[in-house]
């Protein structure tokens, strides 16, 4: 089964370096500049986790996530803000929205890969045991 991620972020450097680090993983990587571009792409492939990052035009990844999370068909989906300001503001807010982790921005693959094995790996595992019982 291939995990797919999407990643929301304003930046096309960002979004291009996470796709070439998650695909190189073996990935299935979907990228979005903002929340409204995310929304139909979420609806149309379901992702298994989405990184989003705080600080977008439009919709900010609060706005973004809050959306994600309202939404009935994808309110389990993993979301992980993505942001270059620690604040512990923007932490709590993050959780408000719904997320699930907050990863300060420059990340590395292995903090990308360490969430998507975290949220998703852990929930197919916890899915597959609680069918076998």
């Amino acid at each position: 089964m291939s995990v797919k991620v999407m990643v929301i972020d304003d930046s096309n450097t960002i979004r291009k370096t996470t796709e070439a680090l998650l695909t190189k993983a073996g990935y299935e990587v979907l990228t979005a500049a903002d929340g409204f571009e995310a929304m139909s792409l979420i609806t149309d492939h379901r992702p298994d986790i989405i990184f989003v990052d705080i600080m977008m035009p439009r919709l900010d990844g609060y706005q973004t996530c809050s959306l994600i999370k309202s939404n009935r068909h994808f309110k389990q989906t993993p979301v992980v803000m993505l942001s270059s300001k620690d604040g512990l503001f923007d932490r709590a807010r993050g959780r408000v929205a719904g997320s699930e982790q907050h990863i300060n921005k420059p990340f590395t693959q292995d903090e990308l890969i360490q969430a998507i094995t975290k949220y998703v790996c852990s929930d197919a595992a916890d899915q597959e045991s609680e069918t076998r019982h």
